[in-house]
């Protein structure tokens, strides 16, 4: 007869089967090999990383995994998606930086690269809506927004530290590992995950986890002028005539609140 399994692989194989995961699906999720099999056998240790995907994924406690606390599940932090880079003007005030569709691509391994950001476009804009926050502007790209966002446009978006400041229902711009999207935000019961929705019906909702957020900006006004491969001081030409437009529709947004 073999020895009774030691209460972590006991723990581990209760985590998975209360999910519901077969062993070769839960191998999957934690990043593991083949399947758990060897695991739940006692053959194979849990190494750190599966017990740090443990914890990311379920939120569940290292110490109660190994028997040295009662507390099966932690609370986590939703996370800091806060801005990873803010810029500043001559004069030390922080301007709003204009992510065009190009250099949207970039962003997700570069909002860390302050090289990166100073080669962009940025602006102060003398409105006091635009006051004490941060503020970045991202270029629309593809019809997924249609028809409230046309491709090309640009949206203003105000930055959110954390994902417990986000609403329901609400425009954000959406920083992930890979990509930037600018969609509906819908939370979700499983505290780890949040749906991304497209405006137009022909995209499928995105299921993502709240881990894969770097950034998350809320939208709150665009500007509809061409902005294609702009210089600065084209940009800033077309800023200044806009300028008017923006406080109507900055008012038209306040009404409707």
């Amino acid at each position: 007869m073999g020895q009774p399994p030691s209460i972590d692989i006991k723990h581990f194989k209760e985590v998975r089967e209360e999910n519901n995961f077969t062993q070769s699906e839960f191998a999957e999720l934690l990043g593991i090999k083949n399947s758990t099999a060897d695991i739940e056998r006692g053959r194979t240790k849990l190494s750190g990383k599966v017990v740090a995907e443990l914890l990311s994924q379920f939120g569940i406690n290292p110490l109660w995994l190994f028997g040295q606390s009662g507390q099966k599940f932690l609370q986590l932090s939703k996370g800091d998606v806060s801005p990873k880079v803010v810029t500043v003007d001559s004069s030390d005030n922080e301007n709003m930086v204009m992510v065009n569709q190009k250099a949207a691509a970039g962003y997700p391994h570069n909002v860390q690269d302050v090289e990166w950001y100073q080669q962009l476009p940025a602006f102060d804009i003398p409105l006091p809506e635009f006051r004490n926050a941060t503020y970045r502007g991202f270029q629309i790209e593809g019809d997924s927004m249609l028809p409230n966002y046309y491709p090309n446009e640009w949206v203003l978006a105000k930055a959110v530290p954390d994902l417990d400041q986000a609403s329901n229902n609400k425009i954000y711009v959406v920083v992930l590992q890979d990509s930037v999207l600018v969609k509906k935000l819908q939370k979700l019961p499983d505290a780890s995950k949040v749906l991304l929705i497209s405006l137009n019906e022909e995209y499928l909702p995105i299921e993502v986890n709240i881990n894969e957020i770097q950034e998350l900006w809320q939208v709150n006004s665009k500007l509809t002028f061409n902005l294609d491969n702009p210089s600065e001081s084209g940009l800033f030409r077309e800023l200044k005539q806009s300028m008017e437009d923006l406080k109507r529709e900055l008012k038209s947004f306040k009404k409707q609140a």
